[in-house]
């Protein structure tokens, strides 16, 4: 493998604290599991699991969580150096419950994420990689990690590297701020090299209900190549030349979560074992394989429960 091999994830690493009781709000919820969550740090493990390198970018708070978040990542071997553990803010905590009507009670405890700014970076460092992945569902909340996010977004795009981006919406982040939302997606989409969108994601951000007109415009944005992920249906992809639907593999899907950071995970680590990303991105019949095997990735994540835990090994994908 290459010594620029690695893939850098700059974004959120929390807490998540699923209510365990049934059908039941955060009022009446009293039995809570914690695990390690954030896309960015999804998409790390993804790529370690394959037999690839890759390295987190964040900040957590130096306490009992933050500390939790660090063995995690380095007990499936993501790198961490580049993880700042904050004196003065505590870990980002989230708590969901889940009612019968599918409906969920969400509460969010900004804290160390939001505060990783400039000075916290190795801009050196990060631009040996030859990839960077920005797909944080939290970066573009607030200051000062917004402009953190963004400047860095622009100079790895001033550097030539490849950049991978997934605006990772969450309804309870963007309530009420949605044109802020698409905005500042459409910042990171038009110096993309790669974009991941689910199929909600799309209208969204293209503001088009048809999905191919909604891919035109990520490219007319500046994309240069943009997967839609839909479920079970496999995911569209398109290089401005072609488009397609590449079918994923039929599963009992138990849990779905981290399935999309699975999903862009495997890309990512087959995009850097090649000797260039980007060209292998303008050959479509190697995208559509390339594309294949995420979806089966992504597939065997939702046969099993929970993120980190669910990702396979390049071993149990050849099985599968």
């Amino acid at each position: 493998m290459k010594n620029n091999s690695s893939v850098i994830c700059i974004g959120e690493l929390l807490i998540d604290f699923f209510c365990t009781d049934v059908d039941i709000d955060l009022v009446e919820g009293k039995n809570f599991e914690k695990q390690a969550g954030g896309a960015p740090a999804n998409v790390c493990a993804a790529i370690v699991k394959l037999g690839g390198s890759a390295l987190f970018s964040g900040k957590v708070g130096n306490d009992p969580f933050g500390h939790f978040l660090k063995n995690t990542l380095e007990a499936v071997n993501v790198d961490t150096s580049m993880l700042v553990l904050d004196d003065e803010h505590p870990t980002t905590l989230a708590f969901v419950s889940l009612k019968a009507n599918g409906e969920r009670d969400f509460i969010f405890n900004r804290g160390a994420d939001a505060f990783l700014t400039e000075n916290d970076l190795d801009k050196d460092r990060i631009m040996e990689s030859s990839i960077l992945h920005f797909g944080s569902a939290t970066a573009l909340l607030a200051e000062p990690f917004q402009s953190t996010y963004v400047n860095l977004i622009q100079a790895a795009r001033e550097e030539g590297k490849f950049i991978s981006f997934d605006p990772n919406y969450r309804i309870d982040l963007w309530k009420g701020r949605i044109d802020d939302f698409i905005k500042l997606s459409q910042k990171g989409i038009a110096i993309a090299d790669f974009v991941k969108v689910s199929d909600e994601e799309l209208m969204i951000i293209s503001g088009m209900n048809d999905r191919e007109d909604g891919i035109a415009m990520l490219h007319e944005l500046g994309a240069k190549v943009v997967a839609v992920t839909l479920g079970k249906e496999g995911t569209m992809v398109s290089n401005r030349q072609r488009i397609e639907i590449v079918p994923s593999v039929k599963v009992d899907s138990i849990d779905s979560t981290g399935a999309g950071d699975a999903f862009v995970g495997a890309t990512l680590y087959q995009l850097a074992i090649g000797e260039e990303p980007k060209r292998l991105l303008e050959n479509f019949e190697q995208l559509k394989n390339i594309i294949s095997f995420s979806n089966k990735v992504g597939a065997i994540v939702c046969t099993k429960v929970g993120a980190i835990s669910a990702l396979p090994t390049q071993e149990e994908v050849h099985q599968f």
